[in-house]
């Protein structure tokens, strides 16, 4: 892991755009379970609402690069990944502990913060 590239200006404006998709999605979580609907789906919606917003944030402000159909691709990959991290983070909070689903998605937040951002900054936006 580069701990300088965790430490600079951009990663700091990738936490930015982050954390407004982050509110974004958890927003978006929390209302469609108030409304009664299912705490996967609301997740999942929640998920790729915030995951529009981060593509674009990202592309053309953190990392100011041209997007082309390789790195959406690739950006899709990390989606996937962190995804399935975040999945596993709710079900282990939801299931296993007995605990509300927000507390194992904010549980999973830092950890696909640095993968997307390592992953976006040296794989998808290089």
């Amino acid at each position: 892991m580069k701990i300088q590239a965790l430490l600079s200006r951009q990663f700091l404006l990738y936490l930015t755009g982050g954390l407004l998709s982050a509110l974004i999605d958890i927003g978006i979580l929390q209302l469609m379970i108030r409304a009664g609907i299912n705490p996967w789906l609301s997740a999942t919606a929640g998920f790729f609402v915030g995951l529009l917003f981060n593509f674009l944030f990202h592309a053309n402000l953190t990392f100011r690069s041209a997007t082309s159909l390789r790195s959406f691709i690739q950006y899709l990959v990390v989606v996937g990944l962190n995804y399935s991290i975040t999945l596993l983070f709710i079900y282990i909070s939801y299931s296993l502990m007995h605990e509300g689903v927000l507390s194992g998605k904010i549980v999973s937040l830092p950890v696909i913060a640095a993968n997307g951002y390592l992953l976006g900054k040296y794989w998808i936006f290089k």
